[in-house]
């Protein structure tokens, strides 16, 4: 199995869905998504719904997309706790929590930037159904991943190749 990600690579997760849900407070509060993503510093990303931010769920998925040689650049979230124990021994934090957002060993500002893109892109669809996030989020995520290139062209190409 070939695995996608290698060299210095950023993790870090996000919460997507309404602004504020009366009377819910803190992580995920009310019905928001929990999004996992995983940037290589060539301006790449993987992104992945996942169903909590658990030191599992997120190992997990951090050992199968990332290869165990890889300098991971993450945030101080516990769930990341015991990357070590699974065989990554380069890793950096950033501490938000201390208004940390860069040093001179680490920075998470490439999957930062990711999650503003999408943001601000599924913004403009007001009120994304539980049944199309999914799909609209892995549009971002082409459309990040492939921001450089001709998308009009390329869709065409594709079309061509693999015709409706």
């Amino acid at each position: 199995m070939r695995i996608p990600f290698s060299g210095e690579v950023e993790v870090d997760g996000s919460y997507f869905g309404a602004r504020r849900v009366k009377g819910k407070r803190g992580r995920g509060a009310g019905s928001k998504q929990i999004v996992f993503g995983i940037y290589k510093g060539n301006g790449k990303v993987f992104i992945e719904i996942v169903p909590s931010v658990q030191r599992k769920t997120l190992q997990a998925v951090i050992y199968g997309r990332v290869s165990i040689e890889s300098v991971v650049h993450l945030d101080g979230w516990r769930g990341y706790d015991g990357l070590v124990d699974i065989g990554y021994a380069k890793r950096f934090r950033v501490n938000h929590s201390e208004d940390e957002f860069a040093s001179s060993d680490s920075s998470i500002n490439g999957i930062e930037s990711f999650w503003s893109y999408a943001k601000r892109r599924l913004q403009k669809f007001n009120r994304v159904k539980k049944e199309t996030f999914f799909l609209l989020l892995k549009e971002c995520e082409y459309r990040f991943n492939h921001r450089n290139k001709r998308l009009y062209h390329t869709l065409l190409t594709l079309l061509k190749k693999y015709s409706l």
